[in-house]
């Protein structure tokens, strides 16, 4: 499986910020859209980096209420972890594990194109499993 598969079962919103936002933006749009991250792209949608909740608790324990009004690009994590359209899932996962990290954007060729999670990759995972599952119920039940 690969992870272009994982992007059609998910759908493709991409929720990014640019890198001259300020971290107040930033929490403003991953409280709106209940997430953990946002991928941070120049003006061709290219990936240059990525903030998450955990840059951003760093960023305030070092920095305190000052942060708020600075860029992201100040606290994001530069050249994060990444993979291709055709990237193997499994590969990806391994990747995830290793890493200790739960979202890697998704590329074609520098342009961002989607995000892939743990908990994205477990869905299609179970998904596939559960179809198969009943594929092989369905065989065996219709073979007595």
């Amino acid at each position: 499986m690969q992870v272009r598969d994982v992007l059609k079962s998910k759908g493709g919103q991409i929720i990014s910020i640019q890198p001259e936002a300020t971290v107040t933006e930033a929490i403003a749009r991953m409280v709106q859209n209940n997430i953990g991250s946002l991928p941070i792209v120049d003006a061709e949608d290219h990936l240059i980096g990525i903030i998450s909740e955990r840059d951003l608790l760093r960023g305030i324990h070092n920095h305190g209420e000052k942060i708020c009004g600075k860029h992201v690009a100040e606290f994001m994590t530069r050249d994060p972890v990444t993979c291709e359209l055709d990237a193997n899932v499994n590969d990806v996962m391994g990747q995830m594990s290793e890493r200790r990290i739960a979202k890697v954007p998704v590329l074609s060729g520098a342009k961002l194109v989607g995000i892939v999670s743990v908990g994205d990759v477990i869905k299609v995972l179970y998904d596939t499993v559960q179809s198969e599952n009943q594929h092989l119920m369905s065989y065996i039940h219709g073979s007595m």
